[in-house]
């Protein structure tokens, strides 16, 4: 046992890395929360429909895949205080105002609220790239990836928690208050987002988007769609699924298991002496999500069923966000990992119509089996792209 959590024990051990985990899981609870608080909102407080929430929904992830890698550009020539003083302001501003917008207002409060999201899943990314010497970045993005997972196993429960046993004015007024901590923290702690190797070599220009941008880490950015899209899809079907069985009450343990299961297979995987190739394990993931749609007999079946692909989960985001780091400049890190949150976030934007047009057409077990298929094949599709050869860029440095 010793053995196998000495790679996290010598990450702890690295200064400053203990701090930016426990912050990177705080910080994202109220970020997870978003959505359906939003949604909630709109669909109980505003009595608008379903679709019409969606819309405010939609709205927020809308300006969040713009903003992103916007942001990120902006830390990495201005460094992570400034980023992190004018998105927190932007959040508390819009969240402790939303409750009292109408509807109209509220759809275009949150898009610039998207906008300028804190950027807390790039901006933790980002550090722990810098913190963590080379060597370690597999395990300490393993890490990372086991922090988003319970942090979206906390926020979403906790906000909807908070709407049904208070009110949604009073839930999204905590979300505000919520930004408000995380910012005063990750004002604070004032992680590096260049290591100090990095910066030892001296100042480095802005690097154009072209610089870096090839067609390997274009294809490990579709592929991080297809992440994304089969684990939202396969959480709606488990949900269509229960609810049309009559097994509700359920609902909370099968997608508790589920992510437990992406906490294991993220832990092993950050101990592993070697990691895989991105396509591989996605492509995995995505086989394995296809024939849970041909289980049935109740939510007892449906658990083990999950367990295969959910083991990949947290192991195949972390390899995703391993490789983008190892194929851009220092300088342009934080715009690289703002666009992989981008392309993350079309990805969930994606399974939503996807697999309600399954579910309404052929019933939720197929959303599974489709979903599963819809990603396997994007995975197919990108393998002739990985496999171009592509030429290194040169980093930009100022000349002397």
């Amino acid at each position: 046992m010793k053995t196998a959590i000495e790679p996290y024990r010598r990450l702890f051990r690295l200064p400053g890395v203990p701090s930016l985990v426990a912050l990177g899981l705080v910080t994202r609870i109220p970020a997870t929360a978003t959505g359906l608080t939003i949604w909630l909102h709109a669909a109980d407080t505003l009595e608008v429909s379903a679709l019409q929430a969606g819309v405010v929904s939609a709205a927020s992830t809308v300006g969040i895949a713009v903003g992103s890698p916007l942001l990120g550009r902006v830390v990495d020539r201005r460094g992570v205080r400034p980023v992190v003083a004018v998105t927190t302001l932007a959040q508390v501003v819009f969240w402790l105002a939303a409750p009292s917008l109408p509807y109209e207002a509220l759809v275009a409060a949150a898009f610039v609220g998207g906008l300028l999201m804190l950027p807390v899943f790039g901006l933790i990314r980002q550090c722990v790239a810098a913190m963590v010497p080379k060597e370690q970045h597999r395990t300490g993005f393993a890490l990372d990836s086991m922090c988003v997972e319970l942090s979206y196993m906390i926020g979403p429960a906790v906000g909807a928690a908070a709407v049904s046993l208070l009110s949604s004015t009073v839930a999204m007024r905590a979300v505000g208050v919520g930004f408000a901590l995380a910012g005063l923290g990750l004002y604070l702690l004032d992680p590096p987002s260049r290591s100090a190797e990095e910066l030892a070599e001296g100042p480095q220009r802005k690097v154009p988007t072209r610089h870096w941008m090839n067609v390997r880490v274009l294809t490990i950015f579709g592929v991080t769609a297809a992440l994304t899209f089969v684990l939202t899809a396969t959480d709606l079907a488990i949900v269509a699924t229960l609810q049309r069985s009559g097994d509700t009450a359920w609902i909370g343990l099968v997608i508790g298991l589920w992510c437990f299961a992406s906490l294991v297979g993220g832990f092993v995987y950050g101990v592993l002496p070697r990691g895989f190739s991105p396509l591989v394990m996605i492509g995995g993931l995505c086989a394995l999500t296809i024939p849970v749609g041909f289980v049935g007999g109740g939510w007892w079946w449906l658990i083990p069923a999950l367990i295969p692909g959910g083991l990949l989960c947290a192991p195949s985001l972390s390899t995703t966000v391993d490789y983008v780091n190892k194929s851009v400049p220092a300088a342009a890190r934080g715009e690289s990992m703002g666009m992989h949150g981008t392309f993350l976030t079309i990805g969930v934007s994606l399974a939503g119509p996807v697999a309600g047009l399954i579910i309404d057409a052929w019933g939720p077990n197929w959303a599974f089996t489709g979903a599963g298929l819809i990603g396997l094949v994007l995975v197919l599709v990108a393998v002739p792209f990985w496999r171009m050869p592509v030429k290194a860029a040169e980093p930009v440095k100022v000349p002397a």
